[in-house]
């Protein structure tokens, strides 16, 4: 009786282990599949994406070329005024310097009367500070 007891047991467990070895292999089958779903649509997502993300990158690039070109205009404009400034300074003597700060104070009294309280604010608040 033995015998029929241990001959029925393993019979069933070797069935059971059977279904459950069926079970996990559905499974992870089952899990396989999701995983590579999963991938499949990142992939798309992606590449869905990359155009529009590229298609900002562009813009802004754009953009920084832009501003880029002004900013070395006007860079380049104020080195030409610098140069101008030289060789005025190093053509010019100090009579003529001085004819030609005049006839400027002549045709623009209110903005060089500005520029003269300004000169003499700062003056002053130097010579006041070095007290």
């Amino acid at each position: 009786m033995d015998n029929q007891f241990r001959d029925g047991n393993s019979s069933s467990l070797a069935g059971t282990a059977a279904r459950i070895k069926e079970q996990v292999g559905e499974r992870a089958a089952s899990a396989k599949d999701a995983v590579v779903d999963f991938g499949r649509k990142t992939v798309e997502n992606f590449d869905a994406q990359r155009g529009a993300a590229a298609g900002t990158l562009e813009q802004t690039a754009s953009v920084l070329h832009e501003k880029a070109e002004k900013v070395a205009g006007a860079a380049r404009a104020t080195a030409d005024k610098m140069q101008q400034t030289a060789d005025y300074v190093r053509t010019t003597d100090f009579k003529a310097m001085t004819k030609d700060v005049e006839d400027l104070v002549r045709r623009y009294p209110g903005p060089a009367l500005a520029i003269a309280a300004a000169v003499g604010f700062v003056t002053a608040r130097m010579l006041r500070s070095q007290d």
